[in-house]
């Protein structure tokens, strides 16, 4: 875009209104007409211009990176992971055997019922003692088969840890998105600001020096209030934009960092930011797969492989409630000593202790109901499984023929905009300066031209933003990588 210079801009009108002046009667030399104050047009600012506090920068590319160390919902489902995979070592178990141990700690005799007790004295654990050892002996497979429901669980976590990642990724490169939109319309109105400081600039000159009236000077005045509030709006946009990359990489958004010396207006709002970021809304992506292919691809999709898998764990879990039908069997085993008296009222002989071997078997019995209960709600978790995992595959299958929607109605969009739209705007605001400097249009018909190619900016940067968010969102609902471009 060309942008009139103030100087030539002022040389050239003055001698267009000297031939066209009244002589004066003094022979001296006329003094030249006041230049009509023009607006230069901004020029389209740098997609990387400086802001006006220094920040670290940050790409995309090392947002990512930052995310997979620092995303609190990824480290949650990594701790998911770990979960399942500790299950597998608790289901890879058979239950545990237990011990016991017993004695008699007293003893006292009676002479007759309930009265004269006499010879009461504790009994060492030496004297009198029995340990028992039980163990549970499974019987129809049902160790494996809960094996078999753990890893199946540990399958379906790692699956829904690629999901929480494909998740946080395209959240984080939507929060980024909007950021470059803000962050180029902000240097929109940065251009904006510095264009409308040099003509204000140049009507206080003219009013220093008799050449228009003051009034001019305070319209135009009036008349940046539009183009001042864009500028807040656009630094409000960009400090929200970056705070919510910060929450994705786990920052503390409020964290202020050292800033270089600013007397801008502008840095106490920017302030704040932890980070700048980097990157260009006009990158160029290649063209996405066919729209046939993505559809076969979400069969490959993380929560489609999660509840695939989740489907798969409530099959070998219906098996397992069934291998509950086989009744399990408890073995004991006990051994005892004691050398309490053991005289026996007949017995010829004197027994100075008594030890005993013991051996016990136990099955439980009357568990009919209680089995079949629990096989009939384990074969309707199955089917429970079954249907959810069909309905993501549905849903699966309607994200992505939305996204493609999106993508072609972003694609026309860009075309649109910043092929026509944009091009039409500014040669309509050179138009409308050009015949303002001729005479035929007010300064204030110039504010508005200005407006409208700002307008037209704006719709251009938030256009490009969308195309990358059409296409994060084709990536997100295909699950297929590198659609997205890494501006």
């Amino acid at each position: 875009m060309i942008r009139p210079l103030l100087i030539a801009l002022a040389a050239a009108t003055a001698a267009t209104a000297a031939q066209a002046q009244t002589p004066v009667i003094t022979p001296a030399p006329a003094p030249e007409a006041a230049a009509p104050a023009a607006i230069p047009a901004p020029a389209v600012p740098a997609a990387q211009a400086p802001l006006p506090i220094t920040l670290p920068s940050l790409t995309l590319a090392e947002a990512e990176a930052l995310l997979l160390e620092r995303n609190l919902a990824l480290a949650a489902a990594r701790r998911g992971v770990d979960v399942a995979r500790a299950q597998v070592l608790v289901a890879d178990t058979s239950p545990a055997p237990t011990i016991g141990y017993n004695q008699v700690v007293g003893q006292w005799s009676e002479q007759s019922r309930l009265s004269g007790q006499y010879g009461a004295r504790g009994v060492s654990p030496l004297n009198n003692a029995q340990a028992t050892f039980s163990v549970l002996i499974e019987t129809g497979g049902k160790r494996e088969l809960r094996t078999r429901v753990a890893r199946e669980g540990v399958s379906a976590a790692e699956a829904q840890l690629l999901d929480t990642l494909r998740g946080e990724v395209f959240a984080l490169r939507q929060a980024f998105f909007a950021g470059l939109e803000a962050r180029a319309n902000l240097q929109v109105a940065l251009a904006n600001r510095q264009a409308l400081n040099e003509t204000e600039g140049l009507l206080r000159r003219q009013v220093q020096q008799g050449q228009i009236p003051e009034a001019d000077l305070l319209r135009f005045q009036a008349s940046r209030l539009p183009f001042e509030q864009d500028l807040a709006a656009a630094a409000q946009a960009y400090v929200a934009a970056v705070a919510q990359v910060a929450v994705q990489l786990g920052t503390d958004a409020t964290r202020q960092r050292p800033q270089g010396a600013s007397h801008d207006p502008l840095a106490p709002i920017l302030a704040p930011l932890p980070f700048d970021l980097r990157g260009r809304l006009d990158a160029r992506a290649s063209e996405p797969p066919p729209r046939e292919q993505l559809a076969t691809a979400v069969a490959n999709r993380p929560d489609v492989l999660a509840a695939a898998r989740i489907a798969g764990a409530a099959a070998a879990n219906a098996r397992l409630a069934e291998a509950g039908r086989s009744r399990d069997v408890t073995l004991n085993a006990s051994l005892g000593r004691t050398e309490l008296s053991q005289d026996l009222p007949s017995g010829s002989r004197t027994a100075f202790a008594s030890n005993q071997v013991g051996i016990g078997v136990s099955i439980p019995i009357f568990t009919r109901r209680l089995t079949d209960g629990t096989a009939a709600a384990a074969t309707a978790l199955q089917g429970q499984a079954e249907m959810q995992a069909r309905l993501v595959l549905t849903q699966a299958q309607a994200d992505v023929a939305t996204a493609w929607a999106s993508y072609l109605q972003a694609r026309q969009l860009l075309t649109l905009t910043t092929a026509q739209a944009l091009r039409r705007a500014e040669e309509a605001y050179q138009s409308t300066e050009a015949a303002y400097r001729a005479g035929g249009r007010t300064l204030l018909d110039v504010l508005d031209a200005l407006r409208t190619l700002n307008a037209t900016r704006v719709a251009a940067n938030g256009a490009r933003a969308q195309m990358l968010r059409a296409l994060a969102g084709l990536e997100q609902a295909s699950g297929v990588a590198g659609i997205a471009p890494r501006p």
